[in-house]
């Protein structure tokens, strides 16, 4: 996947490195929440440590745009890279929850992935919903039996 020429621009433009180690060829999720959890850091970046909710509400709805956009001009380089700056807003709202004693960016994941499992009964075998139960029946029983999701508030 990375010695495709899809890549190249992001690999020549890619600007994160870590303090004294060398540039790696292929980051991972893992590095991405290092990363964050540096850049908000006393001795982090400025601008991303004034951030909170609120102010960066703007960038969240700029940065969604910019993926409709680059779906409707099916620009899949783009696409890559837009998909990317919602990633870093999904972060850093974790950033800053979990530094408010909240939910972090494993909770967040942990949720996705257990309401996939429970929507999905055809494929997942959730042993609460009817197989035949489509994605609208399920969030209309989970509503009304009032489940809400771990550390989500909905």
């Amino acid at each position: 996947m990375t010695d495709s020429p899809f890549y190249d621009r992001i690999e020549k433009t890619r600007a994160v490195f870590y303090r004294g180690e060398e540039e790696k060829s292929m980051y991972t999720f893992e590095d991405l929440k290092t990363i964050m959890t540096k850049l908000r850091a006393e001795d982090g970046c400025p601008w991303d440590r004034a951030q909170t909710h609120e102010s960066l509400k703007r960038y969240l709805v700029e940065e969604c745009s910019e993926v409709l956009e680059a779906i409707d001009n099916r620009d899949a380089e783009n696409l890559c890279e837009e998909l990317g700056d919602v990633l870093y807003q999904l972060m850093i709202h974790s950033e800053i929850e979990k530094e408010q004693g909240g939910f972090g960016i494993d909770d967040v994941v942990d949720g996705i992935c257990r309401k996939m499992i429970r929507r999905h009964p055809k494929v997942f075998g959730s042993a609460d919903m009817p197989v035949d139960a489509s994605w609208e029946e399920i969030k209309k029983r989970e509503r009304k039996a009032g489940r809400k999701e771990p550390n989500s508030g909905r």
